[in-house]
């Protein structure tokens, strides 16, 4: 009876297995549904931490992604809500918090999302190069520290390729679409060698500081200032320039090549009068770029000789031209996308016989290994060690020519039967191909 009931509870819990193959779950708060104050409520502020939550919560498998723009949960589990309620407690957030926030996405829909991601279709800017190196090193971190394993790691490297295809065969991210990085690339574009050129910024708020972050980015060395020079000295050591006091930045107009303007000021800044003396002394050519809302550089500072002026609406025409263009270049993207999909469509199914695939080699390589020690024993001191090493080698190879070919066959079934109605008899091909291989069950039913 004891055995009977034993029988019965381990083809029970085959079935379960077989019922909830590895099942991608993908949470995500986003830009799209979370102003930047509330997405900052979901970060988790210690990611190894809230990756063991995870894995704690039943999770076989996790990755998690974070960025100023997104939080987003990858794993490998069985019941998503676990994975939910588990986030609110790591974030310290209501359950009405969560759910109201949180999108989810299963399986087929995870991956497809995944791999939209990593080809720069789902950033706010469309087709922007940095998520790409933030999802390889959120694989990275979790696969170092065994967080990720085998299914989540194929689906991640999928991504990884499909994103650097999709910006090698269509131009999603050609052409800069940041205010900052259009300013900055026409002034490379006017001069022959920027680096060394004399380059001033002029303001200590946020549009400032995206052309600080530009300017460093290429290693271009510039002074900054501002109306308040604490704010200047600020500003160099939490982003970048060296400081200069704003009436000594007014008296070097005429020996600066290139002058940035991003500032909140009421009034002009660069007024006609004084650039008009700063640039008597000048020969060579001077740029200055007005980015401030509203402009703070007189218009008729144009008119200078060897001064080009460069405003904000001329700058914002080339953001939008640019974004078109990239825009135009999505169609491409997501045909490259479906294709993939197609594939990890596949690789997904073939997944699911995976279970039984390393029970059978499991129960398999056990038999190898009793008969192994009773041939070894049998030889005694007959057999040197190199012969017991050929033995040992021939029982290996015995069992993977035996067990290759119906386990492959059993990949491509799963694969052949992973849709729609054939599901049901995909999942019954497993638990026959589990049952026929259950050779410690046979063994007891033996000793009976």
């Amino acid at each position: 009876m004891t055995a009977i009931t034993s029988a019965t509870e381990e083809e029970e819990d085959v079935a379960r297995r077989l019922s909830l193959p590895v099942r991608l779950v993908n949470a995500r708060v986003t830009y799209k549904n979370a102003p930047i104050h509330l997405l900052e409520k979901f970060t988790f502020k210690d990611i190894e931490s809230a990756h063991r939550a995870f894995l704690e919560a039943g999770a076989e498998e996790c990755v998690i992604l974070q960025t100023c723009n997104r939080v987003e949960l990858y794993a490998a589990a069985g019941d998503e809500k676990k994975l939910l309620d588990r986030w609110a407690q790591v974030a310290g957030l209501a359950e009405k918090d969560l759910s109201s926030c949180v999108q989810v996405s299963t399986d087929g829909d995870a991956v497809t999302h995944l791999l939209k991601l990593a080809s720069g279709l789902d950033s706010l800017v469309v087709g922007e190069d940095q998520i790409l190196g933030q999802v390889r090193r959120a694989l990275e971190f979790s696969k170092s520290n065994r967080y990720a394993g085998a299914n989540l790691g194929m689906i991640f490297d999928r991504a990884l390729k499909v994103g650097s295809r999709v910006r090698n065969a269509t131009g999603i991210n050609k052409g800069n679409v940041s205010i900052a990085s259009v300013a900055v690339s026409l002034a490379d574009e006017y001069f022959d060698d920027l680096k060394s050129k004399k380059v001033m910024l002029i303001g200590s708020g946020e549009a400032a500081s995206l052309v600080a972050k530009v300017l460093k980015g290429r290693g271009i060395d510039f002074i900054v200032t501002s109306r308040t020079f604490q704010r200047a000295r600020s500003f160099s050591e939490t982003v970048a320039g060296k400081p200069v006091p704003f009436d000594a930045a007014l008296g070097m107009f005429g020996e600066v090549d290139l002058i940035f303007v991003a500032s909140s000021a009421p009034y002009f800044l660069i007024p006609y009068e004084r650039m008009e003396k700063a640039v008597l002394s000048r020969k060579d050519p001077m740029m200055i770029f007005d980015l401030s809302n509203p402009r703070t550089v007189e218009e008729k500072v144009a008119t200078l000789h060897g001064v080009k002026l460069v405003n904000m609406d001329q700058i914002a025409e080339l953001v939008e031209k640019n974004m078109r263009s990239r825009m135009k270049e999505i169609q491409s993207a997501e045909k490259i996308i479906d294709e993939e999909m197609r594939s990890v469509d596949g690789m997904m199914k073939r997944l699911k016989a995976e279970p039984v695939v390393v029970s059978v080699f499991k129960s398999v390589d056990a038999i190898r290994e009793r008969e192994l020690k009773k041939a070894l024993s049998m030889l005694g001191k007959d057999a040197s060690p190199e012969q017991a090493k050929v033995v040992e080698q021939l029982s290996y190879a015995i069992v993977e020519g035996i067990l290759a070919s119906p386990m492959n066959y059993l990949r491509r079934e799963m694969e052949a039967r992973g849709d729609g109605d054939n599901s049901k008899s995909a999942e019954e091909l497993m638990k026959i191909v589990a049952k026929m291989f259950r050779y410690d069950q046979q063994q007891q039913d033996e000793k009976k």
